[in-house]
């Protein structure tokens, strides 16, 4: 069997060996994808492979395990050794990468736990999974005849705090799993991130994570490591190739040539890691937010990040200007020519149905009745929306409403007429109504739009979702409530023998024949805000505001004959038709460049 060794070098069965690696999230990609992205990876010149492992993924529901489909972390372990491609696993309880929760599973914030911590009560969880996850791991290391090089402890988290009994802990249980290869850390590369985040006195490898300017990042991390007695290899664990996007916001893009120049700076002294190779997308509820003050910034579904390979796998302008420049610096290494995928188009997808939500309601979900309203994960519920709705009497001929604690961005309804859309920086301003009857219904639809991934607002207890405390008419607040979960699993259940009305959130049912399934990119240009759905899978969210405008859809997901995209839209906007595009659309936004 191989070895793979941490000295002066990384070594490979005792031989100096430069780590090529890029991210590929199988999590992020239909498996039925993952051979082409690590085709490609190999056809760069490269020779590892990178992935997160998600915790909220693989135990969604506490106690319950899915590494079926595109959480089969085996079967794409096994794919990239049978490629020759080693590997780099990240199985740390956080991972970040712009993720719900960063992969924190939700049902943690019901526990009072403090994450990220030496907290019994949270050790106590990830031990549980790691009994589950690292058994899988350990067969695939590469003195046991796989291809997994080195495990990370934990990620950034000299970005977040300094608590070295939570880090000694981690390592503890991974060894007590079944993981002997060497482990390593990775932070910003600066001190006070790799003073807090590293366990560099227990000889855990330190890496770095930055996007340009290597000379002056390798030379903090070699300074660093001189503090410590340690002579150790240099590599950027997270090389930025390009940025990811966030709803309201110019796209990212980063030039290709300044890209490669970039990328041989890293390579005249270490070894890499490209973040990302192949970003892949964020599908169903999965993009995470990132924490602001007054309101966080969720990410859009598209994780195309700019990287080396588009959100489709093929490859970008970088992936031939990187490799133009390998070639010459490196021309022994295995250089092939990319697959690319092609891509299709459709246009005038006809409406077959269309249901308004709250005529569909009972046949979605069950109403859970309490006299406060309950967050979403007291309901068990992890991610989507939750339909509230209660009783008000009239007592003014004007009544003053406030929605308080609300997350992440709400609808509310007097009666089947909508009367506010609030997001987070709104919530708690006064919504004025006048009520027709001397009895009116008010229906409250909160939706979950991402918890944030990094930062300060990290916590269990900032992290809940719902309608929080309540609604408040006059002066106090309204008891007496029904709440109707809708994590959407399973749309199957949808009835549109329902009523449709103008304005109120709504499914829309499309209809399409395909006898050569291909690539494409579902136009949503022509509706509000929402999510899509192609023969019950998922896809993810979309909003008028950009800049994204269209929707990536596998052409693995469309079956050859009939195919039904589902719409869930809840601004009342919408089209009678819809488009498949070969290419993805976006919004005209000032400043598009990085």
């Amino acid at each position: 069997m191989s070895k793979f060794t941490i000295g002066e070098d990384f070594y490979l069965d005792g031989r100096p060996f430069k780590i090529l690696s890029g991210a590929i999230h199988y999590f992020r990609v239909p498996k039925a994808s993952w051979y082409h992205s690590l085709y490609n990876l190999k056809a760069l010149g490269f020779n590892t492979v990178e992935t997160y492992v998600p915790w909220n993924r693989h135990e969604s529901k506490e106690g319950e395990y899915d590494f079926s489909k595109n959480l089969d972390l085996d079967a794409f372990l096994t794919m990239a050794q049978e490629l020759g491609l080693y590997a780099i696993v990240r199985p740390s309880p956080y991972i970040c990468a712009e993720w719900e929760f960063g992969g924190l599973p939700a049902w943690l914030i019901e526990k009072q736990v403090k994450v990220r911590s030496d907290d019994p009560k949270f050790l106590a969880y990830v031990e549980r999974y790691y009994k589950v996850l690292l058994p899988k791991l350990a067969k695939h290391q590469l003195e046991q005849g796989g291809n997994i090089l080195m495990f990370q402890v934990e990620n950034e988290y000299g970005s977040y705090g300094e608590n070295k009994r939570y880090l000694r802990a981690l390592k503890k249980l991974m060894e007590e799993n079944g993981l002997s290869a060497p482990f390593f850390t990775s932070d910003g590369a600066w001190q006070a991130t790799m003073r807090a985040g590293s366990l560099i006195d227990d000889d855990v490898l330190v890496t770095g994570n930055f996007g340009s300017k290597a000379k002056l990042n390798f030379a903090r991390m070699r300074s660093f490591f001189q503090q410590h007695g340690k002579k150790w290899p240099l590599m950027s664990m997270e090389f930025w190739d390009g940025w990811f996007n966030r709803w309201k916001e110019p796209m990212i893009r980063r030039d290709p040539e300044e890209l490669a120049d970039s990328v041989m700076e890293v390579l005249e002294e270490g070894s890499i890691n490209l973040y990302m190779f192949h970003g892949g997308t964020n599908f169903g509820f999965m993009n995470g937010a990132s924490a602001r003050r007054d309101r966080d910034l969720p990410q859009v579904t598209s994780y195309d990040y700019d990287a080396i390979l588009d959100e489709a796998g093929n490859p970008s302008p970088k992936f031939y200007a990187l490799q133009k420049r390998l070639k010459v610096a490196y021309p022994d290494l295995d250089y092939k020519e990319p697959l690319v995928k092609e891509s299709m188009a459709l246009a005038d997808i006809s409406l077959k149905r269309k249901v308004t939500l709250k005529d569909t309601l009972a046949h979605l979900s069950t109403s859970r009745e309490s006299f406060y309203p309950q967050n979403m994960e007291a309901l068990g519920q992890a991610t989507g929306y939750i339909f509230y709705r209660t009783r008000l009497p009239r007592d003014h001929e004007e009544e003053r409403l406030r929605v308080i604690d609300a997350r992440d961005r709400i609808h509310v309804f007097l009666d089947d007429q909508k009367v506010a859309t609030q997001y987070q920086d709104e919530i708690g301003a006064d919504i004025m109504i006048k009520q027709e009857t001397s009895d009116s219904r008010i229906d409250i639809l909160v939706e979950n739009m991402g918890r944030v991934t990094y930062g300060h607002k990290l916590e269990a207890s900032t992290q809940s979702k719902g309608l929080g405390r309540g609604l408040m008419a006059d002066l106090h607040f309204v008891g007496g409530w029904e709440q109707y979960p809708l994590p959407l699993d399973n749309i199957e259940k949808i009835s549109y023998e329902g009523q449709w009305q103008e304005g109120l959130p709504s499914f829309y049912e499309f209809e399409f024949d395909c006898q050569s399934p291909k690539d494409t990119y579902i136009d949503l240009s022509s509706f509000g805000k929402g999510v899509v759905f192609i023969n019950g899978y998922h896809l993810g969210r979309f909003w008028q505001v950009g800049p994204t405008l269209s929707l990536y859809l596998p052409g693995v997901l469309i079956k050859k004959g009939r195919n039904i995209i589902t719409v869930f839209e809840t601004e009342g906007i919408y089209h009678n038709r819809l488009s498949l595009k070969n290419h993805p659309i976006y919004k005209e936004m000032e400043g598009e460049n990085l």
